[in-house]
C-alpha cells in the first residue's frame, strides 16, 4: 500500500453498530487492489460530513486514532500522522485517502423491497410500499437535512424527480437519522426541509430505523431503483451514485448515473450503466444505552 508523506490511512471493515467505535486493532492486511483514492482540498469537509477525528495531542512524531468514514459507511479508519505536531497544520491541506471499499451488506439486484409503514412529517400522512404498487418503478432514497453530501444534491434531486415523476416514477425519500445526535434531521426539520426545497415526493421519518437496515442503507444520499413488472413486487435494479459530483471536487452536477438507469427501467431496458457506490454522511444510528 503507498502512503503519502505526511500522513496515512489505513482501511480496515468495522462491525455495523451504533455503539461507540473500540479501541485500534491490529492493523489490517494490505489494501487489496481495489482501492479507491478520495481528495478533498480542506479537512473542514471530513468534519462537516461526519468524521470523528480526535487526534492525540501528545509531542511524539507519531500517533494513531480511530475516525469513522462517511465515505464507506461500514469501515473505520486508523489514521497514523508521521509529522510532528507542530506541522500537522498540513492536514488541512490536501489529504489523500487511499480505503478499500468493505463489502456493503446490501441486497442483491433482483432483491424485493422491503415493506414500509412511515410517517411524512410535511402532511402527517403514513405512507406504505404498497401505495406506489401503481408505479412502473419505484427510487427509494435515504437522505437527511445536514449532511452536507445531500445539500450538495438537494435541488438537482428535486429538479430530477420532478421530471421523472411526469415519466411515471414513484419517488420516496426517508430520514433514519437518530435524533438523539442530530436534532437538525428531525421530523419538525424534516418538514420544513421539505417545504423550503418543494419536494415533489414524500419525505419519511424513520424513527426505529428499521426501514433503513431492511434496506441495507448505510449513508446519506443512498438511492435504490426498483422496478415493478405486472403482478411482480419491486425488485432492486439500481443501487449506485447520483452521479460523480461530491463537495469541493469541482465536478458538474449531472445526475448522469441515476438518469441512465432510470432510463433503462422506464424504456424497459436493461441497467447497464456500473454500479458506483454512493458516497456520503453515514448514516447516524441510536446511541447504545
Amino acid at each position: 500500500m503507498a502512503f503519502v508523506q505526511s500522513s496515512r490511512f489505513l482501511c480496515f471493515p468495522s462491525a455495523r453498530s451504533a455503539s461507540p467505535l473500540p479501541s485500534p486493532p491490529p492493523p489490517p492486511p494490505p489494501v487489496s487492489s481495489n482501492a479507491t483514492s478520495i481528495h478533498a482540498s480542506n479537512a473542514s469537509l471530513f468534519s462537516a460530513a461526519g468524521w470523528n477525528c480526535n487526534l492525540s495531542s501528545s509531542s511524539s512524531s507519531s500517533s494513531s486514532s480511530l475516525v469513522n468514514c462517511p465515505y464507506f459507511p461500514g469501515i473505520s479508519l486508523l489514521l497514523h500522522l508521521q509529522c510532528p505536531m507542530p506541522q500537522r497544520s498540513k492536514f488541512r491541506q490536501l489529504v489523500v485517502v487511499n480505503a478499500a471499499r468493505a463489502e456493503a451488506q446490501t441486497p442483491q439486484l433482483g432483491t424485493r423491497a422491503p415493506e414500509f409503514e412511515l410517517p411524512e412529517p410535511l402532511t402527517g400522512r403514513t405512507w406504505k410500499l404498497e401505495d406506489f404498487e401503481g408505479h412502473p418503478a419505484l427510487l427509494v432514497m435515504f437522505i437527511c437535512n445536514h449532511c452536507p453530501f445531500v445539500v450538495h444534491l438537494k435541488q438537482d434531486i428535486v429538479m430530477l424527480s420532478k421530471t421523472y415523476i411526469q415519466k411515471g416514477l414513484g419517488v420516496v425519500a426517508i430520514s433514519s437519522n437518530s435524533v438523539k445526535t442530530h436534532p437538525q434531521d428531525g421530523p419538525d426539520k424534516m418538514a420544513e426541509d421539505a417545504r423550503m426545497y418543494d419536494y415533489p415526493f414524500p419525505y419519511l421519518y424513520d424513527e426505529t430505523q428499521d426501514v433503513a437496515r431492511a434496506y441495507g442503507a448505510r449513508c446519506t444520499p443512498e438511492f435504490f431503483l426498483f422496478k415493478k413488472s405486472g403482478r411482480r413486487p419491486f425488485e432492486l435494479v439500481y443501487h449506485g451514485q447520483f452521479d460523480d459530483s461530491r463537495p469541493g471536487n469541482n465536478r458538474p452536477i449531472t445526475g448522469l448515473d441515476l438518469r441512465h438507469a432510470l432510463d433503462c427501467v422506464l424504456s424497459g431496458r436493461l441497467v447497464n450503466i456500473v454500479h458506483r457506490p454512493s458516497m456520503g454522511c453515514s448514516i447516524k444510528w441510536h446511541p447504545q444505552d
